[in-house]
């Protein structure tokens, strides 16, 4: 096949900016090859290099005493004790989801699956969080079935529990939803593996499933901007087979425990080429790869489709070479490929060789660590105009408001097609703040919990990035759980645009700043620009995953309140509706500033909700909604009714920060009464569980209209 020649038009589309191949030409000092051009496009395009957003992540605390291994590898690494570590990871497939729903959500959960089994953690937890346009957008109902599906058929194939996640709708995601997979898996402290390939003329063995033609240009699709010709992209979105990466899940596993590998890296964006890449870049050394021994799917493929396929399913490994018979039987056992495809070499060389030519030789450290980094230009998001007298709204309206948007009303559509206690250690499900799951055969047991506020981070992207971590803080503290790390997942759109590049900024200030005050170090994540459609960008999205240690179930906050029961608020109520849940659903309002976020208060809080879990009954974050949905919540989960005494909407509805809804029954309040006051924690009495009514203040509707609501109010949005 005659390659083609490489033009303006074919450098552009492969991603490349001008300045950027006359940078190619210099380390090379030549024209490239078709599949060198490739090769480039792909390990310099955003979704893979960081380009515009690494001089920024460094400036992230990602160290503490709980951290064995922080970004930089497939996934975060903490210390849970007893020998054990929790691996977890959350990552974007955003742009695929978009043009093919299902497939793209099914492999982006694949794909993090793989970043956590590779580092030899089974995975125990998945969570998603998902972004949509409106319900009214002729695509939405199309994505979120699609999406939804994608993601449960994947990982109820697989056999991991969904435990917890968000779903939000807003226009600006019309033309470009969200869809960032979480996993966590438990491991050995002693038996971690890491992609840095060792030793040179080592074999580097390819694993799994055979290389077809999708996916090929898959990273670098997802590092622009969408516009008309969305559908062509078709071809770029992966193929799942969950059964298949079940298998190859085992058989790593198996391997594993042979003293067989010297390094593993999992085939996701850029396939091929970027785990190589990665595997000798890390170790210092170069690959050369024998394409004629890949494992191939489709007939007649050149190197360049080889090199870029993001076929699903695949795992590269340098082996120790004399355990090659016994890894190769494992995975035979298994029903998958094992093809040794190449070797280390001590040059610094990415060699590929097909059919007898020289496809590409290029110098391998060129093509990773020494990618082009840019410190774009960028303007500080302006201060937010006050925001003024909202409309007039009786208590239970506004109620009404909220539970009746799809944002806010019960998700039981989404988590109910996800199987939530596969495993059988799923102590708390989706539904009702984190998730938890017990380490198996023990008392012991990991929360987890995806948040983040878009509307903030827009109107104040330095307090919405701080926002999004205390969020995450304290849902993990609102179960009893000891906030360890967190993962992100940094979805905005075009950096090359200095106002969007100020949020992405601010945003990561804000998460640093919050990171540090709170010990709660980011150990992992992805970063996802050119969410955009002609040249409308998304809200600035950075979700915050975390995660949170339980050293004993004893120690659960997880139940639910009883009638009698009184409702307590730990924190201090100043009643803020800027930017809140109540202007957006109730009135289309989106005005004001975010709530300020003060840090001390977000640590002591949730040290004190801690300390004393064994007296509270239940307990919830208070966030998006303020205080109302959130006593709602509780009491609609429990089956009861609640009276709130206050009914000012702002104390109501207002969305001050560090602040948390508990109920305990009156030896329990009087007791939490003494600590706090010991402690010098707000706490005040706003109430009471029980009865058939919601009251809100002198407001009242029956419990069952409301829960009626609440419960169809999303399948009515997204099913029409």
């Amino acid at each position: 096949m005659t390659e083609p020649q490489i033009t303006p038009d074919l450098i552009a589309a492969h991603g490349l900016k001008p300045d950027e191949y006359q940078r190619i030409l210099e380390i090379i000092g030549r024209e490239p090859s078709f599949t060198e051009l490739g090769i480039f496009s792909a390990m310099w395009n955003e979704h893979c290099s960081y380009k515009s957003s690494k001089v920024w992540l460094r400036t992230l605390h990602t160290t503490g005493p709980q951290v064995i291994c922080g970004p930089g590898e497939n996934a975060g690494v903490v210390d849970i004790g007893d020998g054990q570590a929790i691996i977890f990871k959350m990552e974007s497939h955003n742009h695929p989801s978009y043009i093919e729903p299902h497939q793209g959500a099914a492999t982006g959960v694949g794909g993090i699956l793989r970043d956590v089994f590779t580092m030899g953690a089974r995975p125990i937890a998945a969570m998603d969080s998902l972004s949509f346009g409106v319900p009214s957008h002729p695509k939405t109902p199309h994505l979120v079935k699609g999406v939804v599906e994608g993601v449960g058929s994947y990982g109820n194939c697989f056999g991991v529990p969904n435990v917890g996640g968000e779903v939000r709708f807003h226009k600006s995601y019309n033309g470009n939803c969200l869809v960032n997979a979480f996993a966590a898996g438990l491991a050995q402290t002693d038996n971690i593996f890491y992609c840095a390939a060792s030793g040179v003329g080592m074999p580097v063995v390819y694993l799994g499933a055979k290389t077809g033609r999708d996916g090929v240009g898959g990273a670098t699709m997802a590092s622009a901007e969408f516009d008309d010709t969305i559908e062509e992209k078709r071809p770029t979105v992966q193929v799942g087979d969950p059964f298949t990466e079940k298998c190859l899940m085992e058989a790593c596993m198996e391997l594993m425990q042979t003293d067989a590998v010297i390094s593993i890296q999992d085939m996701g964006a850029a396939g091929l080429t970027c785990s190589a890449v990665e595997m000798g870049d890390k170790g210092g050394l170069g690959i050369k790869l024998n394409l004629d021994a890949v494992p191939q799917r489709e007939k007649n493929m050149t190197a360049y489709e080889m090199m870029l396929s993001e076929s699903q399913e695949r795992m590269l490994m340098v082996l120790k070479p004399e355990k090659e018979a016994e890894a190769r039987a494992i995975f035979e056992k298994w029903d998958l490929d094992f093809a040794i495809v190449g070797e280390t070499i001590a040059e610094d060389r990415f060699l590929i060789l097909h059919g007898n030519e020289v496809k590409a030789d290029l110098p391998l450290s060129k093509l990773s660590s020494a990618a082009p980094e840019y410190n774009r230009p960028w303007v500080e998001t302006p201060a937010a105009a006050p925001l003024g007298a909202l409309p007039e709204i009786t208590p239970i309206a506004a109620l009404k408001a909220l539970i009746g948007s799809p944002n806010y009303a019960a998700k039981n559509w989404v988590f109910e097609q996800y199987d939530t206690q596969v495993m059988g250690d799923t102590v708390r499900r989706p539904g009702l703040g984190a998730g938890v799951v017990r380490i198996h055969g023990t008392n012991k047991a990991v929360a987890f919990t995806s948040d983040v506020t878009p509307r903030y981070v827009k109107a104040n992207p330095f307090e919405g990035g701080k926002q999004a971590v205390a969020e995450a803080y304290r849902n993990l503290s609102a179960v009893g759980a000891l906030p360890l790390a967190t993962t992100d997942n940094l979805n905005f759109g075009n950096p090359e645009k200095p106002e969007i590049m100020g949020q992405f900024v601010g945003a990561i200030k804000g998460i640093g700043e919050a990171c540090r005050a709170l010990d709660f170090p980011i150990v992992s994540g992805n970063v996802s620009l050119y969410n955009e459609t002609d040249g409308s960008g998304i809200l600035p999205t950075p979700t915050i995953g975390a995660v949170g240690l339980l050293k004993s179930l004893d120690d659960l906050i997880g139940g639910l309140p009883e009638a009698g029961d009184i409702a307590l608020v730990i924190g201090v109520t100043h009643g803020h509706l800027g930017q809140s849940a109540l202007a957006a659903e109730a009135f289309g309002i989106e005005a004001g500033d975010a709530p300020p976020v003060d840090l001390a208060d977000e640590r002591k809080h949730g040290e004190f909700i801690r300390a004393n879990g064994r007296v509270l009954k239940a307990a919830a974050d208070l966030t998006d909604g303020g205080l109302a949905l959130a006593a709602f919540e509780l009491a609609e989960a429990a089956g009861i009714g609640v009276q709130l005494d206050s009914g000012d909407i702002a104390q109501l509805f207002g969305e001050d920060q560090a602040r948390y809804l508990v109920a305990c029954d009156e030896a329990g309040a009087e007791a939490l009464e003494a600590a706090a006051q010991a402690a010098g924690v707000p706490l005040d009495r706003v109430g009471i569980f029980g009865g058939a009514t919601v009251a809100l203040g002198a407001d009242t509707a029956p419990l069952a209209e409301l829960s009626t609501l609440y419960r169809t109010a999303f399948a009515a949005a997204v099913e029409g």
